[in-house]
């Protein structure tokens, strides 16, 4: 059992970059959705609260259903109110002042003249109140909405190929298509109306804290980047584990499976930010350059053995806390014969000199047995062991974890000591959790760095068009596999939920002498 030692943090002083943008407004398509609820408008709150947002910015919604601006305004301040319930020093005159901000307008998505009424009404907010002409169009909608409603835009004049003032910005939620061929199409189709400077795909693993923080540590400490290499790191694991099922989101899960919901984004841009090489300067263009040199070097999974390096497997009942859970198979709005995979775990090495020979292995899945997204470094055992009768295997090797969520932090495992006359060694645990050392309480959601580098022009830490190609490039040949595979009427591996997944994810990693760990 490693025994884990708070770390104490000594500041000699803090550098912080922070900009307020210029003035713009948001629009929202999908205004009425669990997105924008859940995460959008408690996002730009947070911003409004700590001053990060100019004076006259605005959100206007746009949804199917009819209300008018009071009752969207109503719905803005019980969204806050429930979104802050443990908090007794709600400050409820800002989030009033906040929700006076917003307007409604509904209206067919399909209907070009929609799209005129919108305009009219922007030009309305802005003539009232100066508000700004920049503008962010965030389509919280299906995926299968987006061209359509890019095209609209463009047809009433809301937005045009422009990389000037007055700009206009589109956030698009993933899935960005569903294959490579998909993508790639849906990439020209946007391309017609927009540069790539205007479209902000948004990966929200991005904006945690931990994720950025995974740049910081490696690139602004010296001690760990001459290690980050095949001499030292015997392998690296990426796993990305929910206790939850798919909850509301059964029509779309049972379409995508988790290899398109988690992998292709989440999963492989964790993978290149653990990783790339490091770029000349922090800045978008040769920041993403580096991460797509990193996924093109991902080597194609062999498909004649594609066992050896892909797993898959579906859940059934068990328990979670305690409670009986239902089968993938019986839960509302999934087909009964369904044989979409919950869970996957891939092994992949990467064509490069930093990293040849190193295997990655990455997992993720629904309904397992603990809440967890961890990146653990496995470096190699010691050379030799001095400790005789102690042989060098028995030494544990030395891992280093970016805990993700729910507990954010890094920490370092190493040999130690214990005291006494006796020589009895012991792996202890270095740790570095954002709560103990900071003091907070809650990390800033990830949709607030997100929407406020979308603000500033800083697509950064946005999917550019390259690297969604490259990724589903990867992805997309494992899928075709599995497709045939269930064509073919081959069973789909079923685990319990509340375990970690289907046995063959422990073959996966065991052929290798290797076992699947968090810290």
């Amino acid at each position: 059992m490693t025994k884990k030692i708070p770390l104490k943090i000594i500041t000699h002083g803090e550098f912080c970059l922070t900009q307020t943008p210029d003035p713009c407004g948001v629009v929202i398509f999908g205004a009425s959705g669990d997105l924008t609820h859940r995460k959008i408008i408690p996002a730009l709150y947070h911003l409004y609260q700590n001053k990060l947002l100019a004076a006259d910015f605005f959100v206007l919604g746009i949804a199917r259903t009819p209300k008018s601006d009071e009752s969207f305004r109503s719905e803005i301040l019980k969204v806050l109110a429930d979104k802050h319930k443990p908090n007794i020093d709600i400050d409820v005159k800002l989030q009033k002042e906040f929700s006076q901000c917003h307007y409604y307008q509904s209206g067919d998505y399909a209907d070009p003249l929609v799209y005129q009424t919108i305009k009219n009404r922007l030009q309305q907010i802005k003539n009232n109140s100066n508000q700004s002409a920049n503008i962010i169009f965030y389509l919280a909608t299906p995926s299968d909405l987006v061209c359509e409603i890019i095209q609209n835009l463009a047809m009433a004049q809301l937005i045009q190929s422009s990389d000037h003032t007055p700009w206009s910005h589109v956030v698009i939620e993933k899935p960005f298509g569903h294959d490579l061929e998909s993508a790639s199409k849906l990439n020209k189709a946007i391309h017609q109306h927009l540069s790539e400077k205007q479209i902000y795909k948004i990966d929200h693993y991005l904006g945690k804290e931990t994720v950025q923080n995974i740049l910081m540590f490696r690139f602004s400490n010296t001690i760990f980047e001459p290690l980050w290499n095949r001499q030292y790191i015997d392998h690296i694991q990426i796993t990305a584990a929910e206790t939850l099922g798919v909850e509301h989101r059964a029509g779309y899960y049972d379409k995508a499976g988790v290899l398109r919901d988690m992998f292709q984004n989440h999963m492989l841009q964790l993978l290149a930010l653990v990783a790339m090489e490091p770029p000349c300067r922090f800045e978008s263009d040769q920041y993403r350059d580096e991460k797509v040199k990193l996924l093109r070097a991902i080597r194609p999974t062999p498909l004649d053995r594609l066992s050896e390096f892909a797993v898959r497997g579906q859940y059934g009942e068990g328990m979670i806390d305690g409670k009986k859970v239902l089968s993938f198979q019986d839960e509302s709005g999934v087909d009964p014969h369904s044989q979409t995979e919950t869970f996957a775990a891939i092994k992949l090495f990467i064509d490069n000199w930093r990293w040849e020979g190193v295997p990655f292995y990455l997992r993720s899945g629904k309904r397992l047995q603990n809440f967890a997204t961890e990146i653990v470094i496995q470096f190699k055992n010691v050379p030799h062991s001095m400790f005789y009768p102690m042989s060098k295997e028995q030494i544990a090797a030395n891992f280093l974890s970016f805990r993700i969520q729910p507990d954010e932090g890094i920490s370092l495992a190493f040999e130690a000591k214990h005291p006494g006359p006796k020589t009895c060694m012991a792996s202890v645990n270095l740790n570095f959790s954002y709560q103990d050392i900071f003091g907070t309480k809650s990390l800033p959601d990830a949709y607030e760095r997100l929407l406020l580098d979308c603000m500033l022009n800083e697509p950064i830490l946005f999917s550019r068009q390259d690297m969604i190609e490259f990724s589903w490039g990867f992805i997309t040949p494992i899928l075709k596999a599995w497709k045939d595979e269930n064509e073919s009427l081959l069973p789909l591996p079923i685990y319990e939920a509340g375990s970690w997944g289907p046995e063959l994810a422990k073959e996966l990693i065991q052929q290798d002498g290797r076992e699947w760990k968090l810290s």
